[in-house]
């Protein structure tokens, strides 16, 4: 009779016309009577028998359980380790509320909204965020084909949250010490090709060099790309010393569009990304690629789930070398 029950409330919500409000409810209901082991299960099931993560040997043994977890023995260093070792999310407690955080990233809620869903300190959802961001954020695509554009777009330096400044302090954020582009702004480099594939970089402040370009850009490049950027020197320069075909549109002469040649896509990414970036009140400068990389994970819409997420955040480990450090 129970089973009859739901079956009938099951069918009534997938024919009544839900709001924007009305899903994010009802996501934060069913997250909220999650089973405390589903958490555990995906972690166990997405990491398998890992490597020891200190020597990198695949020999190993199971030894016990702690904290929910399987632990492993490395056969050659006999040093001990779980499935969360060597990742982002290692030392991290509460796994029972993981998946429900999870769910609040990809609704890009805010640090505090996010605590009170969860029901944990902001403190912790503000730690959990730039732990589970950069594990995400790795799941980048290994070259960019066919038409690239890439543009750059820059936010004004913060040192939000610093205690110490390296200048006089800014009243509400306040404006730059000289007009136009110069070391006061933050560039962020990002690089799109036609089929939505995004690279996001972070080349520090002030314009953008050749030198920068080439480290960021060279090895992301297909050999038969067709790089578009807008003329600024520095693109030039790195075109004819990486031997990359290159196009640029002068969109400073009135020029924003020659056929098929544009930066309409990239420049649609910085939009979308500086207008998600207001719900946060502004952003910490040596934070600034999580925010940039957290918004290409929602614009690529791969990781859309927070089980994905979380498998994400897993297949992000340290080198053994970094480890033993």
């Amino acid at each position: 009779m129970r089973s009859l029950v739901f079956a009938d409330l099951f069918a009534a919500l997938t024919n009544l016309p839900l709001r924007t409000d009305d899903l994010a409810r009802l996501r934060t209901w069913i997250a909220s009577i999650a089973h405390p082991g589903e958490c555990m299960s995906l972690i166990e099931q997405a990491a398998g028998i890992p490597p020891c993560p200190h020597c990198a040997c695949t020999r190993v043994h199971r030894c016990g359980r702690a904290s929910g977890l399987q632990r492993f023995r490395c056969c050659r260093c006999r040093r001990s380790y779980n499935a969360l070792t060597g990742t982002p999310l290692a030392r991290l407690r509460k796994k029972e509320k993981w998946l429900p955080y999870l769910q609040c990233l990809l609704e890009s809620r805010t640090v505090r909204d996010t605590a009170t869903v969860t029901a944990v300190h902001r403190t912790t959802s503000f730690r959990w965020r730039h732990r589970f961001v950069p594990g995400a954020m790795h799941e980048r695509p290994r070259q960019l084909s066919a038409i690239v554009e890439a543009d750059e777009t820059y936010l004004l330096e913060s040192q939000k949250g610093s205690r110490q400044l390296d200048r006089p302090p800014r009243k509400r954020g306040g404006v730059a010490r000289r007009r136009g582009i110069n070391r006061d702004h933050d560039c962020l480099l990002v690089a799109r090709d036609r089929s939505g594939r995004t690279l996001d970089f972070h080349t520090g402040r002030g314009p953008v060099t050749a030198s920068q370009l080439t480290r960021c850009l060279r090895p992301v490049l297909a050999s038969d790309a067709l790089l578009v950027s807008d003329a600024a020197l520095a693109y030039r320069t790195f075109a004819a010393t990486a031997g990359v075909s290159h196009e640029a549109v002068n969109a400073k002469a009135g020029v924003r569009a020659r056929g098929a040649l544009h930066l309409q896509n990239v420049n649609g990414w910085h939009s979308r990304f500086k207008t998600w970036l207001l719900r946060f009140r502004g952003v910490a400068s040596r934070y600034l690629v999580h925010y940039s990389g957290w918004q290409r994970v929602l614009d690529d819409r791969h990781l859309t789930t927070p089980a994905l997420l979380l498998r994400a955040a897993l297949r992000c480990r340290r080198t053994p070398g970094a480890l033993s450090n």
